[in-house]
């Protein structure tokens, strides 16, 4: 199923596509060069398709574009999961990339909840605010209605570390939509998500 939906705002205007059953194409642009590093990670390795235009008041800051991404972003996985009928619900992954090594849980259960241990190094003046990240997943938790877990077990680098995490995101929820090959219930034992 391709879902597709807009957001528009005074602040951005965000347009998405997105297929979990895909093959990890993208096409994306959101007028910050490191998100859209970002998202074509996470596409190319959670396998689904995504094509996502977004532009905004980014001359203010990239505050509202990054979290209004994250909105849409987990508003389009909860329609595209549908009734969540046959899917695992649970995904997780440790990921290394060089020094960094990240970990990702998450249950695709309703009931919105961020816990995201991340602390980036201010060390040096970065192009991209690492700290828009944590609204970028609250945002996209709140919105899927996803519990979803991240911490960065090392680090030294800002972009590895992000990099990490947007990778090991990708696999955790790749392995959680996946549908049981037999299964056509919800589940939990409530009957319901």
């Amino acid at each position: 199923m391709i879902v597709k939906l807009k957001r528009e705002t005074k602040e951005t205007q965000i347009s998405i596509s997105l297929n979990l059953n895909g093959q990890g194409k993208y096409k994306i642009k959101t007028t910050i060069p490191f998100m859209d590093h970002m998202l074509t990670l996470f596409t190319a390795h959670s396998g689904f398709n995504i094509e996502l235009s977004a532009k905004g008041d980014t001359e203010i800051d990239e505050h509202h574009l990054v979290e209004d991404i994250g909105i849409t972003l987990g508003q389009a996985v909860k329609k595209a999961l549908g009734d969540k009928k046959g899917i695992n619900r649970y995904g997780n992954f440790l990921l290394p990339m060089d020094e960094a090594l990240s970990y990702v849980a998450l249950d695709i259960s309703s009931r919105p909840c961020l816990v995201y241990k991340v602390k980036y190094s201010k060390a040096y003046k970065e192009k991209f605010n690492f700290d828009l990240l944590e609204d970028f997943f609250q945002a996209f938790s709140a919105n899927a209605g996803i519990t979803l877990h991240i911490e960065i077990k090392h680090g030294r680098n800002n972009h590895h570390m992000a990099e990490s995490i947007f990778k090991g995101f990708a696999r955790a929820l790749k392995q959680a939509v996946k549908k049981e090959s037999k299964s056509n219930k919800v589940p939990s034992t409530k009957g319901k998500l």
